[in-house]
């Protein structure tokens, strides 16, 4: 289906009417939990025409469990304040407990695409909002209800986006965007869907569960509808390299390509060199290869790599940028290939911080931080976890990186974060997860993230420790494990089975992510390890 401005606007004005009459008003949160539907573009301006803040949830896929679901819903209702939910009527055995639940700020559910609404005159489409006042509620990425709620005003968004634009070179008259990425992510919502509304930019969505399962949807609708850009997780290039085959490349042309963004992992070089060496023959070019470095509480970008030319790449030294020093690698096998996320936008200022937040010089790794014109104004209802992050002006990410010759290189976090095909997953979900499985000993399992360089992502690996001692019981554990772990839509790449009293712990006396994984890698553990396709 074809949105034009005029039919979308009359569309999103007559759901403005149709929310309204059903009791929503100005300052509602509406959570909107939709399949990838036509209908989704004016409901989400919808809500934003009747004064209210949308804020976009994942669709629960097959694999989730209806309780797990039902659990981080009511997680986010309590600590995010959500006051409606636009779903579907299938969801509704799951969610209707919750509306009016103890602790649940949940007022109604309403399912307005299977409702209809009809379009109405968007002459009073403007409600009397602030500049100041909450835009959006975008939730951060992970497994349970306990995101946090980034709260996104309505001059950050539309200062952030003009400001992107720039860095991008957006072309209204020329340029087409083309993508499959869930827009309950900021990358998605951000970048393919807010920023093509506010300058005037086409903007093809596919469904992402059918890109998944056929990732060759993407080149043809760029092939198809000429399109000059899109933004991947590092995964995705590398996903596409490995899985669209020749057959499915018939007719396909790529050269209209002008942007292939490279974001919300950190880039791989190998993953870019694959994705050229497959899809170059269809018109890809190594300039069309970029970066960005972004997050939800930036709004979105906080750098971007020069349109034009390829992402800049440094072979640094492995054991020195270990021990926080960028230095050229002196040998083949001791080299890193950082690839570089490109230089701050306008209105964004980044530098790289020590443990105890003082500036670094150009060469040294730390932690990020960030100033921004388009900087969040703090998570929902979450006053102690702000104030970990927000220092006056700064913004400190987490994540560890170096700024070489103007340019910002991400190369891990500071956390035990997982990031999984551009997801981020936490570990103490996993870890709960599997502790209940019997057969592991309670409280004796820990899980992390493993670098997967043919695939371009992490894989999960986790480490369990158990009395068990025969070989069928023991694969049977290991089963137990991995079908513990899809339960929160998490795949586990490997299980480590190991004796009561082998992991070791922390000086609070728990088992410690980074000792433990450091002891896997290593090849401590003497007995063999399931692997998991």
């Amino acid at each position: 289906m074809r949105w034009t401005w005029g039919r979308l606007v009359a569309s999103a004005a007559g759901v403005a009417e149709w929310l309204t009459a059903a009791g929503v008003r100005p300052g509602d949160v509406c959570a909107i939990v939709q399949r990838h539907h036509p209908a989704f573009h004016p409901l989400y301006l919808g809500v934003c025409a009747a004064g209210a803040i949308p804020s976009v949830l994942a669709y629960p896929n097959a694999r989730l469990h209806p309780e797990k679901f039902a659990s981080g819903l009511s997680g986010m209702a309590r600590h995010s304040g959500l006051d409606f939910v636009l779903t579907e009527k299938a969801l509704a055995p799951v969610i209707s407990p919750l509306v009016g639940g103890p602790g649940s700020s949940i007022r109604g559910l309403l399912f307005p695409v299977e409702d209809g609404w009809a379009p109405a005159d968007p002459a009073g489409l403007r409600p009397a909002r602030a500049a100041d006042d909450p835009c959006l509620l975008q939730h951060s990425s992970g497994t349970t209800g306990l995101q946090k709620a980034v709260v996104l005003s309505h001059r950050a968004v539309l200062d952030h986006v003009a400001r992107y634009a720039e860095a991008v070179r957006l072309d209204a008259a020329a340029d087409r965007i083309v993508s499959w990425l869930p827009l309950y992510h900021d990358m998605g919502l951000i970048a393919t869907y807010q920023m093509a509304l506010a300058e005037g930019v086409p903007t093809v969505q596919l469904d992402p569960f059918e890109w998944v399962t056929a990732p060759s949807l993407l080149l043809e609708a760029i092939s198809a509808e000429r399109g000059t850009l899109t933004w991947l997780p590092n995964f995705a290039f590398a996903f596409l390299a490995d899985r669209v085959r020749d057959g499915d490349l018939e007719g396909v042309s790529l050269g209209t390509m002008r942007l292939w963004v490279n974001c919300s992992e950190p880039v791989r070089a190998d993953s870019h060199a694959r994705f050229l060496r497959r899809f170059a023959p269809r018109g890809v070019r190594p300039e069309t290869l970029a970066a960005c470095y972004a997050m939800a509480e930036t709004t979105f970008a906080a750098t971007q790599t020069a349109p034009g030319r390829p992402a800049k790449t440094l072979a640094v030294d492995r054991g020195a940028l270990a021990e926080g020093a960028v230095e050229p690698a002196r040998a083949e096998r001791a080299a890193r290939i950082c690839v570089s996320s490109g230089a701050p936008i306008g209105g964004c200022t980044l530098r790289v911080v020590d443990a105890d937040r003082r500036p670094l010089p150009s060469g040294r790794v730390g932690e990020l931080a960030i100033a921004s014109e388009s900087l969040f104004d703090g998570y929902r209802n979450r006053p102690e976890d702000t104030a970990r992050v927000l220092s006056g002006r700064w913004y400190y990410s987490g994540d560890l990186g170096f700024e070489h010759e103007g340019e910002y290189y991400v190369i891990g976090r500071k956390k035990d974060l997982i990031i999984v095909a551009g997801n981020n997953l936490y570990p103490e979900d996993i870890e709960d997860e599997v502790g209940r499985v019997p057969g592991v000993l309670p409280g004796r399992v820990v899980a992390f993230g493993v670098e997967d360089a043919a695939r371009g992502t992490e894989q999960v690996q986790v480490v369990a420790e158990t009395e068990l001692a025969g070989g069928p019981e023991r694969r049977r554990l290991e089963d137990e494990i991995v079908r513990a772990a899809m339960r929160l839509d998490v795949t586990v790449a490997r299980v480590h089975l190991v004796p009561p009293r082998w992991l070791i712990k922390s000086s609070s006396g728990k088992p410690s992510r980074s000792a433990n994984r450091e002891r896997i890698v290593s090849g401590a553990l003497e007995q063999p390890e399931r692997g998991v396709a």
